[in-house]
């Protein structure tokens, strides 16, 4: 399920990266995404002009059959029956122009007027399967990188002043594309001059600075050049889905591949998690215990330069390579070799590493726990906690399919993980849900019976407003005593299932940002070559469609749609006012709710306690340094969030540059969360004040207000 989103100044996509990530995943040697995503202000970067100069995607064979798919299963199947028409037409071109060129600095104006006369007959084009507008555009965008390139390497390698009075514009919504060549030349001038001061803030020594720029831009054309006809297709597709909701999405062939290997959690490969860095595939991390991390020679920041098949095989050359691509080298049977030609990190010498390939368990996106002790009960011992971090709700559904019995489950893993609670005493669990995307819908039903005896979990609201409730079925608990959840704005869909029923039955607190993301809809992946060719034994690989059919209601009623789930306890954050949240995508299906499903509350959450709990957190708070500091952060963003420009006068750009760290720093948060090596519990100020509420919740439990009294008056 994943998300589009809008950038506001600068803000990275990549803070957006956790909604749904087992949908979202791109193709994986061991967890990391393959295909950057090409950053608001001038990011990845192009290829030498006459390296440039290759033939364009071509239409695959089976783009019709695939684009009329596509188009009647929206209008069939998707939750709000909308028919593909000029409107839809109108979004659909809009959200495709951006995908190719967001910041608005390739294309003319010029460029667009003559694309306009197209606009309004993409949804007469689209049922008769012609995607021939996708390849217009997509040529003209070529031609225009392609001649913006001289231009860039001319810009970066002149002198710069950077006292003279002039801003750029990062609004994307008042940005413009240029008018004349001219414009075209002012524009680039200004993002060059954006790009060195960026270098500056991060103490590049110029020479780097400039070398590093020229590369960017060169592969980022080069990149562009290699884009395949089932890249351009789901880029021009997804676009068209994007118009009806933002989860709703097409998913070419290699795409629909990644998302399987996200849900078993487990490939065939080194076990190396790559990224693109200006032109080059470096090794971002090493799944533990992975082929690569066995050898020992691989290591991360070194670069891949070439790969090669087998021990005698030709190593072909990866520099500038499509990121896909490269991956799809080094995939590969378990058991067989690849040779990786690497230039390790520091060096310049490269190095040829055989590798065998092996089969690779991503235990990174895997539940965790791990015991702590906090707080003081009445006899002074301290209370035990069994934290369990879940970073996605995933399943193996092949194993499933076919009948394994030991397939992977998320609720299996909680399960074990709570049985090994249970035999070491805990006090209480407290399920970490925060930047958890969501995953698998009967996942998070199953999952939630873990807590729950029998009862509805989720009701489900399908395109003729029909109403289903989905009960937890299986009778008992794997855990009946005190529960916390964790959650923030990156919480989306499934861990929203969750965390709504525990708080509608009143089965444990939510504790967290203000609300989770708001993301209440469901969706269906229906695989082309299998819904096409039903009656063929080995269907061929289309890709797939994910599209939104049904809304999804607690068992009282609420969607969390848009509204998300609001904590029991808030916590300040800075990621409370990021625009991260189903509000702040476009053509967002509406809130709405359903009546309540029968369900008995566990009446174990009293409004008094919930009142007492938040009077001793606010408290704390206000005398807290470190949550002093997130409040003038807030301040600082709210500010920073609403200038449409930034200045490219040194001082002030770095000023701006200042007054957006807390926001950079939130991105390192969220990569830190896919470090296959992190702390199940990172013990900072944020986690420590959970902390203390789930200790006050267990001395109200234990004691009422004697209890509380018996807790350290940290603010009293």
């Amino acid at each position: 399920m994943t998300t589009g989103t809008r950038s506001n100044h600068g803000l990275s996509a990549s803070l957006c990266r956790r909604i749904e990530p087992l949908v979202a995943l791109c193709a994986l040697l061991g967890t990391a995404p393959v295909r950057a995503e090409q950053p608001p202000i001038a990011a990845q970067g192009p290829a030498a002009a006459a390296a440039t100069q290759q033939p364009a995607a071509k239409p695959g064979p089976n783009d019709r059959q695939i684009t009329l798919a596509v188009r009647s299963y929206l209008e069939r199947e998707h939750f709000t029956r909308r028919p593909i028409d000029d409107e839809i037409a109108r979004r659909w071109f809009g959200i495709f122009l951006e995908a190719l060129d967001p910041m608005k600095v390739y294309f003319l104006q010029s460029d667009v007027d003559a694309f306009m006369q197209k606009r309004e007959s993409l949804d007469d084009l689209v049922k008769r399967g012609d995607v021939s507008f996708a390849y217009d555009v997509y040529g003209r965008f070529l031609e225009r990188v392609d001649a913006r390139l001289p231009l860039i390497e001319k810009l970066i390698a002149a002198p710069q002043d950077f006292s003279k009075q002039e801003t750029i514009v990062v609004d994307r919504d008042d940005t413009k594309w240029a008018a004349s060549e001219a414009d075209a030349e002012d524009l680039w001038r200004k993002r060059i001059k954006y790009d060195l001061l960026v270098q500056k803030m991060e103490k590049t020594p110029p020479e780097e600075a400039r070398d590093k720029l020229v590369r960017r831009y060169r592969s980022f054309a080069k990149r562009m050049h290699q884009m395949t006809a089932d890249e351009l297709l789901e880029t021009y597709l997804s676009s068209l889905t994007s118009s009806l909701d933002p989860h709703t999405s097409f998913m070419s062939p290699g795409t629909l591949e990644n998302f399987e290997i996200g849900m078993r959690l487990q490939l065939d490969g080194i076990g190396a998690s790559l990224k693109g860095e200006d032109g080059y595939t470096t090794v971002a991390e090493l799944v533990p215990g992975g082929a690569a991390d066995k050898d020992g020679r691989l290591q991360k920041k070194d670069r891949v330069v070439g790969v090669g098949q087998g021990s005698d095989g030709e190593i072909v050359d990866v520099v500038d390579m499509n990121l896909n691509e490269v991956v799809k080298l080094i995939r590969g049977k378990r058991g067989t070799i690849v040779r990786l030609k690497v230039v390790p990190v520091g060096q310049t010498a490269p190095k040829i590493y055989d590798i065998t390939r092996a089969k690779i368990e991503l235990k990174d996106s895997e539940a965790r726990g791990e015991v702590i002790e906090e707080g003081r009960k009445a006899d002074g011992s301290p209370y035990r906690i069994g934290v369990i971090n879940l970073p996605s709700f995933y399943m193996d559904m092949a194993g499933a399919r076919q009948g394994q019995a030991e397939y992977k489950s998320s609720t299996r893993d909680c399960k074990r993980l709570l049985d090994e609670f249970r035999q070491k005493g805990v006090d209480c669990v407290v399920l970490d849900l925060r930047n958890n995307g969501g995953g698998s819908l009967p996942e998070s039903i199953s999952l939630t019976g873990l807590f729950i005896d029998t009862g509805p979990v989720v009701q489900i609201k399908d395109a003729d407003k029909r109403v289903q409730q989905y009960d937890d079925v299986d009778p008992g608990v794997s855990w009946d005593g005190p529960l916390v959840v964790l959650t923030n704005k990156f919480s989306a869909s499934a861990s929203e299932i969750v965390a709504g029923a525990i708080q509608d039955y009143g089965r444990g607190i939510v504790v967290g940002d203000r609300a989770t993301h708001g993301k209440g809809t469901v969706q269906s992946l229906l695989d082309l070559g299998r819904q096409l060719f039903q009656r063929l034994p080995n269907a061929p690989s289309l890709g797939a469609i994910k599209i939104t059919m049904q809304q999804f209601y607690r068992p009282g009623g609420l969607s969390t749609q848009l509204e998300g789930v609001k904590s029991d306890v808030e916590l300040p954050s800075l990621t409370t006012h990021l625009p991260v949240g189903e509000g702040d995508l476009d053509h967002a299906i509406a809130f709405d709710k359903v009546p309540a499903a029968a369900f008995k509350p566990s009446g174990r959450v009293s409004d008094d306690m919930l009142k007492t709990l938040r009077d001793r957190s606010a408290a704390r708070v206000r005398q807290s340094p470190d949550f002093g500091k997130v409040t003038k952060d807030i301040a600082q963003y709210e500010k920073r969030k609403k200038e449409k420009t930034i200045s490219l006068v040194e001082a002030d750009f770095e000023r701006q540059w200042n007054e957006g760290k807390a926001a950079d720093d939130e991105e390192k948060k969220l990569a830190e969360v896919e470090d296959p090596k992190r702390p199940i519990v990172k013990r900072d100020f944020y986690f420590d004040e959970a902390m203390k509420v789930t200790t006050d919740y267990l001395n109200l439990l234990a004691g009422g207000a004697a209890g509380l009294a018996r807790t350290t008056p940290a603010a009293e």
